[in-house]
């Protein structure tokens, strides 16, 4: 599952690979609350999106996830509509992998802030993060997003971001 960035004209734009925690999407056994993270990044540069890959720290049961990306507006912390949707069934052996979402045809735009997010209603999946700190901040320009339905504002963390890669041609 895992985007082969060596191919020509693609290139990972922005990533953030480490990762030391755990984000959760999905369902907690014996909840009734649909668990969201998301991202928002930076674009540092111009080109068609090819793939967003996440880093998969755990897989409790197979089921699909969906991402949905979104142009996102960083000043009043807004989410515009989804620009694009991907999913990919997880297995419970792609824990510890990277898994990519493909995600063909949209141009994203260099100094422009988008966000994703991912969601799952068959299980419970853990997702990649890093966790930093007021002396060594994430760096990628972006918050983690989490909440617990997709129409709540959410939270935003300044310290936290997933482990995430983006990848587009030029």
């Amino acid at each position: 599952m895992e985007t082969n960035l060596s191919k020509s004209n693609l290139k990972a734009v922005i990533q953030q690979v480490n990762h030391n925690a755990t984000s959760w999407i999905g369902h907690l056994y014996g909840g009734n609350k649909n668990h969201i993270s998301g991202q928002t990044f930076t674009c540092p540069a111009t080109g068609q999106l090819d793939s967003i890959q996440v880093f998969s720290e755990c897989v409790t049961n197979n089921g699909p996830v969906n991402l949905t990306i979104h142009s996102f507006d960083a000043a009043t912390k807004n989410w515009g509509p989804a620009l694009e949707t991907s999913s990919v069934q997880f297995n419970t052996t792609d824990t510890g992998k990277w898994i990519s979402f493909p995600l063909h045809g949209l141009t994203l735009n260099a100094g422009k802030v988008y966000g994703f997010r991912m969601k799952s209603e068959a299980g419970l999946i853990g997702v990649g993060e890093a966790a930093g700190s007021f002396d060594q901040p994430t760096n990628i320009g972006g918050q983690e997003w989490s909440a617990d339905a997709e129409d709540q504002p959410g939270n935003y963390y300044s310290y936290l971001s997933l482990a995430f890669k983006v990848a587009l041609r030029a």
